[in-house]
């Protein structure tokens, strides 16, 4: 038997509790099957440096990341991530709050606030309010950090903020600054 074709693997039996990492370095203090992954961990290209993979919730805060032998040769990969996408929308609230340097953060529930950075829906909703380009951090997995562009004081303070996160955090993403675009609607490398 092949191991997508177990119970608890099988596609139908996890679909509902697939949930999008985004991730540099494939390791997680939250994942069941070692804090260092798998090179046969299932994962999808992401933006700049960063990479999608899937995690199972088990029980508790446990995970179990999604290797290539865990998914049937048949799946279709983006469909999995759209899935992990809307399971997370289903069942984790993203709340914006602001820093003490003028920026602001996604707060949710300490596991899955890396993965905000997957909806474009927010960092639009954010551009139109703040009617500015957005630079974003996903230094560590419980953080992620957005400053309107136009405000260059504000950004340097999130990206000193941003980077001693990333040197001192556990989880660590990636020190890569992105810029979501506000006429072209998209997540792009920072060049500023």
């Amino acid at each position: 038997m092949k191991k997508y074709e177990e119970p608890l693997y099988r596609y139908e039996n996890i679909r509902d509790r697939i949930y999008p990492w985004v991730k540099n370095e494939l390791k997680d203090s939250h994942a069941l099957n070692g804090k260092r992954l798998s090179k046969n961990t299932a994962a999808i290209a992401f933006a700049g440096d960063l990479k999608v993979v899937f995690a199972i919730k088990r029980d508790g805060d446990n995970y179990e990341i999604v290797t290539d032998n865990m998914l049937s040769p048949d799946i279709d990969i983006e469909a999995v991530y759209h899935t992990a996408c809307e399971n997370l929308v289903r069942d984790v609230e993203f709340v914006i709050g602001n820093t003490w340097d003028g920026a602001y953060s996604i707060i949710a529930d300490g596991i899955h606030e890396a993965s905000a950075i997957c909806f474009k829906h927010i960092w639009q909703v954010c551009v139109n309010k703040l009617k500015d380009d957005l630079v974003i951090m996903v230094p560590c997995k419980d953080t992620v950090l957005f400053a309107p562009a136009g405000q260059k004081k504000v950004v340097e303070e999130m990206l000193l903020h941003g980077r001693r996160a990333y040197e001192t955090g556990t989880d660590r993403i990636t020190d890569t600054v992105f810029v979501f675009l506000k006429e072209k609607e998209e997540l792009t490398v920072y060049e500023g």
